[in-house]
């Protein structure tokens, strides 16, 4: 009996054209025995899209083409469904599958999405909406506003808004920080990641203790934040031990701020923000992993 599987494909994501990814999911599905029903997003009411289609076929599996966004569309379908996501990276944002240590080549993410095992992996609830990966308030939204107004793409694009972020940036925040363990602590800070993995899409190492299915997220905060501190977290070399940084790992936290402060989550930005509540989503989505 041949298995149903659903591919979810973001035409434009990436910039990249998707003909020949299309065409070789569809030779892998044929050859494997799979029935393939392919979906392109439109950004509009794509998810009732996804769980009509999901009614119709009963699909084992639902495999994305696309970056860290069109990735969590799926899994917010999927919520009430029990799905296998399995993900082929085609964004321009891919953290997640920087951080499931997905391979490079189209052959070997072929086989890891239709055939392999999978985790059950946590997401972060904040202020209502859904994070896979990495959000954070302060100088990287600020950087991934700048980045959005912009004409430059690629690295260079981001390390000159990086740049430019850092010379025009407001004066450090202050933020009220409440666990449920009862504590409340502040800091002043330039910078709060929220995170659920350990890296940015760049590669990145910002939470080297992070796992995407332990129940918990960490709260990584930068007290201060200058070029040659940004340097070594752009290159990867995170100075864990430093006094800059503070990381607090629990599964509920708010944050409040001393004044309205950029917000983005997975990449996306969201505002200015003084408030923030966070709790973590155990084993919310089902994803393919080496």
């Amino acid at each position: 009996m041949k298995k149903n599987i659903i591919f979810v494909v973001n035409p434009i994501s990436g910039d990249l054209d998707k003909t020949s990814l299309i065409e070789a999911v569809q030779e892998f599905a044929t050859t494997n025995n799979f029935d393939l029903e392919v979906y392109e997003t439109t950004g509009k009411s794509d998810q009732k899209e996804i769980q009509s289609l999901y009614n119709q076929y009963q699909p084992e599996r639902i495999i994305v083409a696309g970056g860290d966004g069109t990735i969590k569309m799926v899994a917010e379908a999927m919520e009430n469904f029990d799905v296998i996501i399995g993900i082929l990276p085609a964004g321009s944002a891919n953290g997640l599958s920087v951080d499931l240590n997905l391979p490079t080549t189209i052959e070997e993410n072929l086989k890891i999405a239709f055939l392999s095992r999978y985790i059950e992996m946590d997401m972060i609830c904040i202020n209502g909406k859904k994070s896979i990966h990495l959000s954070d308030i302060g100088l990287n939204a600020d950087l991934v506003k700048n980045y959005e107004e912009s004409n430059l793409r690629g690295f260079w694009g981001y390390a000159l808004q990086a740049y430019n972020t850092l010379v025009d940036s407001n004066d450090p925040f202050v933020a009220t920080i409440s666990t449920n363990k009862g504590t409340t602590v502040e800091h002043t800070a330039r910078m709060i990641v929220i995170a659920n993995s350990q890296k940015y899409g760049t590669g990145v190492t910002i939470n080297p203790n992070g796992s995407m299915n332990d129940g918990k997220f960490e709260l990584v905060i930068l007290k201060s934040l200058d070029l040659l501190l940004l340097g070594k977290i752009i290159t990867g070399n995170m100075p864990i031990d430093s006094d800059d940084i503070v990381i607090i790992s629990t599964d509920k936290a708010t944050i409040k701020t001393n004044y309205p402060v950029n917000f983005q989550i997975d990449g996306e930005y969201c505002g200015a923000q003084t408030s923030l509540e966070i709790h973590i989503l155990h084993k919310q989505m089902k994803i393919a992993i080496p």
